[in-house]
């Protein structure tokens, strides 16, 4: 195990961080857009871990080899929703968010489909994940060994 990862394990200030995220996962958006959006900051983010995780969550719940494959040219791709599109849209936004913030166009394309409390879960859902995946990404977590829950019982 690397420096960087054994001193990541053994630090309690990652549980509120935690718990945050499993409070995000019950935030009320539908969980398949939760890992799609999960999933596509992390490619952004170049995180294999997140990556890993992501994938292997969203394919337990239910989610198409086809619709993860595609995720990163989503705008090309006529089978994810507009609500989806929406949701891509916001977080790579966020998650790219340079001096100009987020446009007009970004956010009337949003708020068009999304609540303000879904916007603003969804906003704090792309933090979280940005959050996870410079942790993640500065203590150099190994891919591959993580197991979904349902994978984790049998």
């Amino acid at each position: 195990m690397s420096k960087r990862l054994s001193i990541m394990k053994h630090f309690q200030g990652l549980k509120p961080l935690l718990d945050y995220s499993a409070a995000l996962h019950e935030c009320g958006l539908e969980h398949p857009l939760v890992h799609l959006v999960l999933m596509r900051v992390s490619q952004i983010n170049g995180c294999a871990y997140c990556m890993d995780m992501h994938s292997k969550d969203a394919r337990v719940a239910g989610e198409t080899e086809q619709r993860l494959y595609v995720l990163p040219g989503w705008r090309e791709a006529s089978f994810y929703s507009e609500r989806e599109r929406a949701a891509f849209e916001w977080a790579e936004a966020l998650t790219r968010l340079g001096e100009h913030g987020v446009s007009d166009d970004t956010y009337a394309r949003a708020s068009g489909v999304f609540s303000e409390e879904e916007l603003l879960n969804l906003t704090m859902l792309v933090g979280m994940i940005n959050a996870w995946n410079r942790i993640n990404i500065a203590f150099q977590t190994p891919a591959g060994s993580y197991k979904p829950a349902a994978q984790k019982a049998a």
